[in-house]
């Protein structure tokens, strides 16, 4: 026999004996539970079914409860711990309020509901052995730095849409446009009148998400305006004489007049030589015509003392204030005046003073405004615009120069540029 044969013969009897090995060997027995053993048992995880409600107009909570199965006695009893919990006041119901009611599969009753009061807040109740048991969750925000820069094109509005793509919805955009017209740059910059196109803007904000992808801005950490060539820093830096927002100079930019009478309006006649409209002939126009929707409200462009309101042939209805610094703004053409309007009564900075109208002579809609400097009509564009306030005393520069510092860091650093970059190009920028 050869020696391949005799190997191949050996190899197989090995085999048939690990064969029979596996089959005819007794399992062990199982383990004995000795004293100190922890059993674990995986206990069955209880389903839940959900109910997603949400109050409608003219809706109420024991409605919605009795849609989610809950009769009017359980309904009662959960209500009435919502009450004793005081995270919801009845009498103001928040609008579109959503609720959950959650029950176990094996139950037909809800035994937990979840009231959402805010994009941040939960009120959750429900049933326990003692009764209905309430807690309210507060839900955490994520917060990041943002560098939004623009170049208008045809109004500020626009401008923020496209710059903000991608990093915030058009109603975050929108509020952060409403922020820098009427709060910051207010009182230095008049957006219906100074943008040109390729003006540009950049602006530092915080951010914050909610849980449920909800965008807010509720702090600008700075800005920068350049218009025609000429940049005007706004640095948030909270004095002690009052101010909140400083040029680069370390001067308020809230100055002692507004730019603007109306918030946002369209010139339509400027200072200067014009055929007049209804008399035909070449005269000069004193002031400066704002077209407006009828009923636009007009504010006073600074702190003063009303010295007319009344009616004057060509004015129309009229409002004259005098002014601490000597000035008077008129306002003319109003529809009607401002609640508590008339000769002797104070009014103050941004106060309604009355309506645009088309009293008087008057073709249309708008109001005709002037500024009177020692009893002779100027041009308002020139004459607010050298208009400013007290610069920062000495003693807080150091600390205005080191946030504006900081500030401007930021505007160059890699790190909040790239995150701006990545928010367009893929953030969120749909929350509601």
């Amino acid at each position: 026999m050869s020696l391949r044969r005799t190997r191949a013969i050996a190899y197989g009897v090995v085999a048939l004996l690990g064969v029979a090995a596996v089959l005819f060997t007794r399992p062990l027995p199982p383990r004995e539970t000795r004293p100190g053993d922890v059993l674990v048992k995986e206990e069955a995880r209880p389903q839940w079914r959900e109910r997603h409600d949400t109050l409608g107009r003219g809706d109420n909570l024991m409605a919605l409860l009795a849609r989610g199965g809950l009769g009017r006695a359980i309904a009662n009893e959960a209500l009435q711990a919502v009450k004793v919990s005081k995270a919801l006041d009845f009498r103001y119901l928040p609008a579109n309020m959503q609720v959950t009611l959650r029950s176990e599969e094996t139950d037909t009753l809800p035994s937990e509901i979840v009231f959402k009061l805010a994009v941040d807040r939960l009120l959750h109740v429900w049933r326990s052995d003692s009764g209905w048991a309430t807690r309210e969750e507060r839900l955490p925000w994520t917060t990041d730095t943002i560098v939004v820069t623009g170049s208008i094109k045809s109004t500020l509005y626009g401008a923020m849409y496209a710059a903000t793509e991608g990093m915030l919805p058009n109603y975050v955009a929108e509020r952060l446009a409403n922020i820098m017209a009427e709060q910051i740059y207010e009182y230095r910059v008049d957006m219906s009148r100074d943008l040109r196109v390729g003006d540009r803007f950049t602006v530092v904000a915080q951010r914050r998400i909610a849980p449920d992808a909800t965008i807010r801005v509720d702090t600008i950490i700075g800005a920068t305006m350049t218009l025609s060539g000429q940049t005007i820093e706004a640095v948030r830096f909270p004095s002690r004489t009052g101010g909140i927002w400083f040029d680069q100079q370390g001067r308020p930019l809230r100055s002692g007049f507004l730019r603007s009478p109306l918030a946002f309006s369209r010139i339509t006649s400027r200072f200067g030589m014009r055929r007049h409209p209804i008399l035909g002939s070449m005269r000069a126009h004193q002031g400066i015509d704002y077209g407006a929707s009828a009923g636009t409200p007009i504010r006073a462009i600074g702190d003063g003392v009303v010295v007319r309101a009344n009616y004057n042939d060509g004015y129309g209805n009229v409002v004259e204030i005098r002014h601490p610094n000597g000035y008077v703004s008129r306002y003319g053409h109003m529809s009607r005046f401002g609640s508590g309007i008339a000769r002797g009564v104070r009014v103050n900075r941004e106060q309604t003073i009355g309506y645009v109208g088309s009293t008087g002579m008057s073709t249309a809609p708008h109001l005709h405004f002037e500024v009177i400097v020692g009893g002779v009509q100027r041009n308002p564009s020139q004459v607010l615009a050298n208009v400013s306030a007290l610069p920062l005393p000495v003693a807080e520069l150091t600390h205005f120069n080191a946030a504006r510092t900081h500030f401007l860091s930021m505007l160059e650093s890699p790190r909040y540029l790239a995150q701006a970059d990545v928010r367009q190009a893929g953030g969120p920028s749909s929350a509601q």
